[in-house]
Parts: structure tokens; C-alpha cells; sequence
């Protein structure tokens, strides 16, 4: 990644004006691209003295500006008018490189204008599809940003919940395993974004006689598995909770899940399962509890 600073903006901007000036082409105006191509055309408009304008629909022999030319997609919008960048990248097709141009780059730029500021969900899925050559602007996609930024915050909302209001805890006497079976989830794996899914089953023995509604336990694993995860840690996680809040005898779960980043890449192992556990106090201390928990869990 290039982080493009104040002091090599400065300078670029002069030496794309001086080509500008340099050419025998007289311009009556001067389009800054949103977002990104407005700081520049604010720097030239400047240097040559030409008005910027935020209408096209004119005579007038306007000079497009951007910040760069990547796919070349904004580019070919525009394809009437003269058209000045400070970066293109080596990827960019020659029929969609500028008029003007400072400099030819291979990585990732962060322009000093974007930095220390959120970016929306929806405006990376539009560098994302730029990035691997398609087209934001197609019929297909164009709604695409918005309905991957409603559904990325679903799939990631576990982040937000008050863990707390989840244990509505009861007093009954009981000093026996409890076992919740079969729990569907989904999740995304956090070293490729691709999902996982499966089934968890929870069990705890319950100290002091409390014991936690059942529709709970199903929510402590949303809570979990909406969140960018591995398998290992969201099974850690889920009993390291139950002991947090529950305080019970012995807590476990077992996690048995296929992982998209195997079946659909990589390796491309389209029959296999990860199993994984998790096992605390007397499920791990005593062998025939343990046992016994894992006998239950067959049936």
C-alpha cells in the first residue's frame, strides 16, 4: 500500500500543470470526479486559472479530473473529453489511459484526503469491483453496496449485544447434565471473509441450582458466531461465558462445522468437517462425566 501524502500532492499537482499548460489544448473548464478527483481539480483550477464547473451539459472544452485511472471505468464515461490524473496503475488498459498523467503505480494508494476517516461499507464493495475489473455501474450491481452493507452488519451484529442481557438465570434444583443439542449457525471465517457453518451442542452442570432459560443458550452461540471468527475461539469463547456469568460445575461445547474457505478454494475438500471442543471443570476433571457427556451427544 502507497499512502500518497500533502507534500507529493503539492508537487504532482504542479508537474500535471505544467503538462496541461504545455500542451497546445485551450480549456474552458475544469470537472472535478467525485470524490477523489476534487482536491485536484481544486489545485489546478489554481495553477492555470480555470474555473471549475459541475455542469457538463455544455459546449464548453471541459478537462476531467481525477485522482487516478484503475479499470478505466470512469474513465470511458467520459470518453468526449480530455482526461487528467495524477496516478494510473500498470493494470490500467492503454484505451483508458489519460491525457495527463504524473505517475505509473502497482500498489494500493491511500490518498491523504481519505485517511482518518470512515469509509462506508458500500463505497469499498465499489472499490472492490473496480479492483477485479467490473463494472459498479451495471444494472445488476448497482444496488449490490447497499444490500452487502445490510447484510455484512447482520452477519456481524454479535459485536453490538450486551452479552449481560442474554442470562435470565432460574433457581431449580438440579445437579445433572444439561445438554442443548444441535444449535445451527453461521459464521465467517476471519482469514478469507467466506463462511462457515454447522452445528454446536452445549452442555453445564449447574451449581447452586441455577440454570439458564433454553432459548438462551441458542442465543450465546448467534452472539458468537456473528462475528468475523475461527472455530477454535468461538467454542472457547461460548464456555469461557457460561463460566463468566453462569458459574456452573463444568461447561462444554462441541462445534462440528464445514468451512467454505476449503470446500470452494484452497484445497477444495468437499467432504470435510472440523469437530472442535471445548471443556471446562468437572467435564474436564472427572472421566466418566466426560464420558457420560459424550455418550448423550451420540443419541
Amino acid at each position: 500500500m502507497f499512502n500518497y501524502g500533502v507534500n507529493e500532492f503539492q508537487s504532482d499537482s504542479i508537474l500535471l500543470s505544467k503538462k496541461i499548460s504545455d500542451s497546445s489544448k485551450q480549456y474552458e473548464g475544469l470537472y472535478g470526479v467525485p470524490r477523489g478527483g476534487i482536491p485536484l481539480a481544486i489545485s489546478l483550477s489554481h495553477l492555470l486559472s480555470i474555473p471549475m464547473v459541475t455542469d457538463l451539459n455544455t459546449t464548453k472544452n471541459i478537462l476531467i479530473v481525477d485522482d487516478l485511472v484503475d479499470s478505466g471505468r470512469t474513465r470511458l464515461r467520459f470518453p468526449h473529453n480530455d482526461y487528467a490524473t495524477i496516478h494510473i496503475k500498470k493494470r490500467t488498459p492503454k484505451e483508458c489511459w489519460p491525457t495527463y498523467f504524473v505517475r505509473l503505480e502497482g500498489d494500493w494508494i491511500t490518498y491523504f484526503w481519505e485517511r482518518g476517516e470512515k469509509t462506508s461499507s458500500e463505497e469499498l464493495v465499489v472499490r472492490l469491483f473496480e479492483n477485479i475489473g467490473e463494472d459498479p455501474n451495471r444494472d445488476g450491481l448497482l444496488d449490490t453496496p447497499k444490500r452487502f452493507d445490510r447484510s455484512i452488519k447482520y452477519l456481524t451484529s454479535g459485536y453490538d449485544v450486551d452479552i449481560k442481557s442474554v442470562f435470565t438465570i432460574f433457581e431449580e434444583s438440579c445437579d445433572q447434565i444439561v445438554i442443548l443439542k444441535d444449535i445451527e449457525f453461521y459464521s465467517l471465517c476471519e482469514h478469507h471473509l467466506l463462511p462457515f457453518f454447522g452445528k454446536v451442542t452445549l452442555a453445564y452442570v449447574p451449581r447452586d441450582n441455577k440454570i439458564i432459560g433454553t432459548s438462551k443458550l441458542a442465543r450465546l452461540v448467534d452472539i458468537f458466531s456473528r462475528r468475523l471468527q475461527i472455530q477454535e475461539r468461538m467454542g472457547e469463547q461460548i464456555t469461557n461465558t457460561l463460566i463468566e456469568f453462569l458459574n456452573p460445575i463444568g461447561a462444554a461445547c462441541v462445534i462440528k462445522a464445514q468451512h467454505m474457505c476449503m470446500l470452494m478454494r484452497g484445497v477444495q475438500k468437499q467432504n470435510s468437517v472440523m469437530i472442535t471442543s471445548s471443556i471446562k471443570g468437572v467435564f474436564l476433571d472427572s472421566v466418566k462425566l466426560r464420558a457420560e457427556f459424550m455418550d448423550l451427544i451420540k443419541l
